[in-house]
């Protein structure tokens, strides 16, 4: 662990500024704190504690003596939060969804670190210049409520049916990752931005309105207040464990097949992070093998790792979930580059 030698005035004023706990930032005692403070999307966590997160931050204090300090938020809101206090750092790891993990490191946000088990990585899954890879893979999707509607809907077109007004929420687009990925979804089912947001504009009409967390949206798909919402498979599969009215769905074009792509939770070191140490250790944990096997077992999710080749009961059952399903890839450098623009044109097609 790095420590520097202050000169004795430096190290007065630190004392006589004790009460204000960044007036002498990066100093050795806030360094040698057993914390580690995480940033993170919503989905990992378990609304009864029996998430992936939960498990494995357990098990990583335990074996380390490191407290993980959670912070929880939409995707494009935990990036925002850290870009605020980027002279005065707080986040020592941030979690967060594509297009915004690239989104973090074009802000200058996050800083190289390859933890161990990245070789087990792919290459798509993980930055180039090591200031992010993927921890948990995952994929986009919707829910349904299945005991309101006993015939599912399937398409996009089917949700602008009046049945529906007041029945259907998605989260916001960049604020919340899942929010962003329907404008994703929407503009290659349809053929483009244009199409996606003429689209777009007819479903506001049923749309409830705006939500930063779309972890919020499943309960409510679930009491019924609500019958169709915006997800990602992970967390949305963990959530049925104790929702039993969900059900999990890929809408298609009308006349085509239902489509789906895949959203990763990227984890990345951040930038002048107050315990970098402990975050190199916590990203470590995250990529070990031991956490990779309880993925599936335990968040529901994919693991990442090449070398971990699940076979539990929900691995099984996230494979049935996605057989027929088409997954295509984004073109990541355009969305971080036009996202703006994508999410002020659905903003003025929606009047939102």
């Amino acid at each position: 662990m790095l420590t520097y030698a202050k000169p004795l005035a430096a190290v007065a004023g630190c004392l006589a500024l004790a009460t204000t706990l960044t007036a002498c930032g990066g100093s050795t005692a806030a360094a040698d704190e057993k914390v580690v403070t995480v940033y993170s999307a919503d989905g990992l966590k378990g609304e009864a504690g029996d998430g992936w997160y939960d498990k494995v931050f357990k098990d990583f204090e335990k074996q380390t003596g490191i407290k993980v300090k959670y912070v929880e938020g939409g995707s494009g809101e935990m990036v925002q939060r850290a870009a605020r206090e980027k002279s005065n750092t707080q986040a020592d790891v941030l979690v967060t969804l594509p297009p915004f993990i690239q989104q973090a490191d074009s802000k200058g946000l996050l800083q190289a670190y390859t933890p161990q088990g990245a070789d087990q990585v792919a290459g798509g899954d993980k930055a180039a210049d090591g200031k992010w890879i993927s921890v948990v893979n995952n994929f986009f999707g919707f829910v349904h409520n299945k005991k309101e509607l006993t015939t599912p809907p399937t398409t996009w077109e089917e949700l602008l049916d009046p049945k529906y007004k007041n029945k259907l929420q998605y989260s916001t687009p960049g604020v919340a990752g899942d929010g962003t990925a329907v404008l994703i979804k929407a503009m290659h089912d349809f053929g483009g931005k244009e199409p996606a947001m003429e689209y777009l504009k007819k479903l506001q009409a049923n749309n409830v309105g705006p939500s930063s967390s779309t972890s919020k949206l499943a309960p409510k798909v679930d009491k019924g207040e609500i019958l169709v919402a915006n997800g990602d498979v992970q967390m949305n599969f963990a959530q049925s464990a104790s929702m039993p009215n969900l059900a999990i769905w890929f809408p298609a074009k009308q006349g085509g097949k239902p489509t789906t792509f895949a959203l990763p939770y990227a984890a990345g070191l951040v930038n002048k992070a107050p315990h970098a140490e402990n975050g190199k250790k916590l990203l470590d944990f995250l990529l070990s093998e031991q956490a990779q096997r309880e993925v599936s077992s335990v968040g529901g999710g994919f693991s990442v790792r090449k070398d971990v080749k699940a076979t539990d009961t929900n691995a099984i059952e996230l494979a049935k979930l996605m057989n027929g399903v088409e997954v295509f890839e984004p073109d990541w450098k355009d969305i971080d580059a036009n996202l703006t623009s994508y999410v002020d044109a659905w903003k003025s097609a929606t009047g939102s």
